[in-house]
């Protein structure tokens, strides 16, 4: 499974940016997927996830109200929209999926993709 992140970018605080993540390959089904987010000198952070089949979402407090999930199932892709982005929103964001091959958990993750927010 090969997972593929896009949509980082520079932007000015109070901006928006949408995040997307596509998980491709075959005889595989998505269970969960995530985002979470690194930045220089801290601990990686969950930011979001979904139960891939509901579409159950859960944010961190620091996404809360601003930052929403979504998925296209058809394209096997989650959206994760950012709004009202702040500085301390800068970070490399990372898509980590957890997909089901015959009946065996495994997880994957992207590259990452760098957000920068400027004040």
């Amino acid at each position: 499974v090969q997972v593929v992140e896009s949509g980082g970018g520079l932007v000015q605080t109070g901006g928006s940016l949408r995040l997307s993540c596509a998980a491709s390959g075959s005889n595989f089904d998505t269970r969960i997927m995530a985002w979470y987010r690194q930045a220089p000198g801290k601990p990686r952070e969950l930011v979001a996830s979904m139960i891939y089949h509901n579409g159950v979402t859960s944010y961190a407090d620091s996404a809360k109200g601003r930052f929403t999930c979504s998925r296209d199932s058809a394209e096997n892709t989650m959206y994760l929209q950012m709004n009202n982005l702040k500085p301390e929103d800068t970070a490399v964001y990372i898509c980590a999926v957890m997909v089901s091959v015959d009946l065996t958990l495994h997880d994957y993750e992207g590259q990452g993709t760098q957000v920068t927010v400027s004040s």
